[in-house]
């Protein structure tokens, strides 16, 4: 395929998305040039890796595909900013990346997890009251937005009084290219106000945390843990915050919300789960794959290699483009389908290898808890308005969603 039939094509642009993702496109260049090179704005560029055996094969050599070495955004961040991010689990290359992981991980564990269940279904519960008042809603943030900030907010011993504020910056930190949701940022950058002002936050909160007894929370572990012979100055800590509570807040929303919409634009599988709750799980996993809450992650090149034979260079950014995997016809059936009884699905909205989320059984957990509740409590949902997606190349979620609710 020559270059001049896919010059007109620009999976970058952040308006491609709004409408929906641009999964035609994306089809298109899996099947004929699945490493594309994508130009950007700013002069730089990249290369689009479409199939999903690529983005594993990316993924799983992570010396040569590194996070660390550029960062997991596009946009080549200034000096400063770079140094902050590679303090982030999701920006940090091996052995550092297991240095830094390995306290936390037990805290992560299915075991333990699971023994959030009941306080999950206590939040969802109260978050299902409130909503039953109101009868009407906009979903994304009057309803599903509670439940990942209640829960973060435990887990690290966060105010209550500060949810509301926090929430709003995760959500600044994953959108920062839609002007509705960060109004002083331009139309491509590679960092939000979000980020600065959680990240000051969480010096202070860090600062103050020092000076109190310890608690059984997560807070007090990476404040009392060494991470390479050395405990986290309230720098260190405030950058590792920011990955946690941006992933434990707004992603999570993203699930729950476009989970929602896409049962009802399927009525016989939501009828399916209505009528099973065993069905709750399934349905999770195909959401994850249909609407995967975020587009890509960038890796940059440490040396020469060579993939579905292009040849790459040594300082090439990439993007690991998880929408386009996660309908990958070679390994899904009908890719465009959504079906909650696929199995095996194998999506990459978690990562994989080094990389796969810390976090995986909490979102699990709270999804089928959440969609249980939510399905005890409403017997219907009505669409009032059209949903509108947020303006992004990374964030692939929605940030309206009127709906009426009617109770059982």
């Amino acid at each position: 395929m020559s270059t001049s039939t896919v010059e007109h094509i620009d999976i970058y642009d952040p308006d491609a998305y709004v409408a929906a993702p641009p999964h035609e496109v994306f089809e298109r260049l899996r099947r004929e040039q699945p490493v594309f090179r994508q130009e950007m704005p700013d002069g730089t560029w990249y290369w689009a890796i479409m199939r999903h055996a690529d983005v594993v094969h990316v993924s799983r050599n992570p010396l040569l595909f590194s996070a660390e070495l550029g960062s997991v955004v596009l946009e080549d961040q200034d000096p400063e900013r770079l140094a902050q991010s590679r303090n982030m689990l999701l920006a940090m290359d091996p052995p550092r990346h297991s240095t830094y992981r390995r306290p936390m991980s037990p805290q992560f564990k299915s075991r333990v997890i699971a023994g959030l269940e009941g306080r999950i279904r206590e939040i969802c519960q109260s978050i299902m009251v409130e909503a039953r008042e109101r009868g009407t809603v906009e979903f994304v943030h009057d309803v599903t937005a509670a439940l990942p900030s209640q829960v973060v907010a435990e887990l690290m011993g966060l105010p209550r009084e500060d949810l509301p504020q926090i929430q709003r910056w995760a959500e600044m930190n994953t959108s920062s290219q839609d002007p509705e949701i960060d109004p002083d940022a331009s139309a491509y950058r590679a960092g939000s106000n979000g980020l600065s002002d959680m990240g000051r936050y969480a010096i202070e909160f860090a600062s103050k945390r020092r000076t109190e007894a310890p608690r059984e929370d997560l807070t007090t572990l990476i404040l009392e843990t060494e991470f390479a012979g050395a405990r986290m100055t309230d720098g260190e800590f405030a950058q590792f915050f920011v990955q946690l509570v941006t992933a434990g807040n707004d992603t999570t929303k993203g699930m729950l919300a476009s989970g929602l919409l896409a049962l009802l634009d399927h009525p016989d599988q939501l009828a399916a789960v209505r009528a099973d709750r065993s069905c709750i799980p399934g349905a999770i996993e195909e959401v994850l794959r249909w609407a995967n809450p975020l587009h890509y992650f960038r890796r940059t090149l440490t040396a020469d290699t060579e993939l579905r034979g292009v040849q790459m260079h040594a300082g090439d950014k990439l993007a690991m483009m998880y929408t386009s995997a996660n309908r990958d016809e070679e390994l899904f059936v009908d890719p465009h389908a959504f079906d909650i009884t696929r199995d095996p699905n194998p999506h990459l909205s978690f990562g994989i290898a080094e990389h796969f989320c810390l976090g995986v059984h909490l979102a699990r957990l709270e999804g089928r808890v959440f969609f249980d509740e939510l399905l005890d409590t409403f017997r219907d949902f009505h669409v009032l308005a059209e949903p509108r997606r947020v303006r992004s190349n990374l964030n692939n979620g929605l940030k309206e969603l009127k709906i009426e609710l009617i109770a059982t």
